[in-house]
């Protein structure tokens, strides 16, 4: 019986261990992400990457590279804070905050 009650424990601490290196931060499965009221809709920067080789956005869950087309824009620019997307003659900015307002310390707001 000793070896059975082994077994068990050795099982369930095999279970926690993976449990354990799921990504925290992954929305549950049918969790629906609900876009703020005066947010706007569309396009949204998660993430931005900047190597000595390399640049690349996270726009809506897809990697882009600078240089690759997203949808029928191409990636023309990326920034610690923002990307430009270029399509023809027009250009959109996305920022990883929308809503912050950059603005140098010590300075007092009007």
């Amino acid at each position: 019986m000793g070896i059975g009650i082994a077994m068990a424990v050795m099982a369930t601490t095999g279970l926690a261990r993976a449990q354990i290196t799921t990504d925290p931060t992954r929305p549950a499965i049918g969790f629906a992400v609900e876009v703020p009221e005066g947010a706007a809709a569309g396009n949204q920067l998660q993430s931005v990457m900047i190597s000595p080789t390399q640049s690349a956005a996270i726009i809506n869950g897809v990697r882009v590279k600078l240089g690759e087309k997203y949808g029928d824009a191409v990636l023309v620019r990326v920034a610690e804070s923002e990307v430009v997307l270029k399509s023809g003659s027009a250009q959109q900015v996305l920022k990883i905050h929308p809503d912050v307002e950059k603005r140098e310390s010590g300075k007092a707001r009007p």
